[in-house]
């Protein structure tokens, strides 16, 4: 079973650091696009940065220069630095991948369990 387990997040100030990280655990799959989303109080979920398998990255114009994608294919993980953090990046963070697996050739989109990140005033 392929899965993604989220680590990080938690409560800081403005101004302060978190890191967020994201790892696949399974068998038989390999992945694509991984990405992070967010979804703050009451609002939907939205996108804040996605990388491809060769490092592209992507970011939305709220966190551009602030936060950092990052990946290793080998370990299978990816990672989010935020840096510069405001009280409106608060919200629960998603870490997302697309996912082949190569019985049956599936192609699925995979999302870790969220992990709550605060950012007081």
């Amino acid at each position: 079973q392929v899965q993604l387990v989220e680590s990080g997040g938690g409560l800081v100030q403005a101004g302060g650091s978190l890191r967020l990280s994201c790892a696949a655990s399974g068998s038989g799959f390999a992945i694509n696009t991984m990405g992070w989303y967010r979804q703050p109080p009451g609002k939907q979920r939205e996108l804040v940065a996605t990388i491809t398998r060769a490092g592209t990255t992507n970011y939305s114009d709220s966190v551009k220069g602030r936060f950092t994608i990052s990946r290793d294919n080998a370990q299978r993980t990816e990672s989010l630095q935020m840096n510069s953090l405001k009280p409106e990046d608060t919200a629960v963070y998603y870490c997302s991948a697309a996912v082949l697996v190569f019985a049956g050739a599936k192609s699925l989109e995979l999302w870790g369990q969220g992990t709550q990140v605060t950012v007081s005033s």
